[in-house]
């Protein structure tokens, strides 16, 4: 049965993650394309470059960031790209975000759930 799950693009690719999407907007820093293990670099499913900007990754910005980028999401037509590739396969969101709560991945992937 597919599933989704959120993982940091840095830590070490598993044959469980199934189909791993990078979700950044950026590629991560330091980090080659064969260690990243990427199969697909969705760029355009992340928060718009103002308001990854504004949210800087804050802890007392995050309640907000969530909800404006939730927002976005229902405006963004890679979604429906993304809900098919759930539908068929395992997939692992993997982000760059140092904060494993607080980013922009486990929105995505809190969203994509509901």
């Amino acid at each position: 049965m597919p599933s989704l799950s959120v993982k940091r693009v840095y830590d070490e690719p598993s044959p469980r993650d199934g189909m791993r999407v990078l979700v950044d907007r950026l590629w991560p820093r330091g980090l080659t394309k064969e260690k990243a293990a990427v199969d697909l670099w969705l760029k355009e499913i992340a928060p718009t470059p103002t308001l990854r900007t504004w949210f800087d990754h804050r802890e007392d910005r995050f309640e907000a960031f969530a909800e404006k980028y939730r927002h976005e999401l229902e405006h963004n037509p890679a979604v429906a790209e993304l809900r098919a590739l759930v539908k068929k396969r395992k997939v692992t969101l993997v982000y760059g975000a140092h904060d494993p709560a607080i980013n922009h991945a486990v929105v995505l992937e809190a969203w994509l759930g509901a």
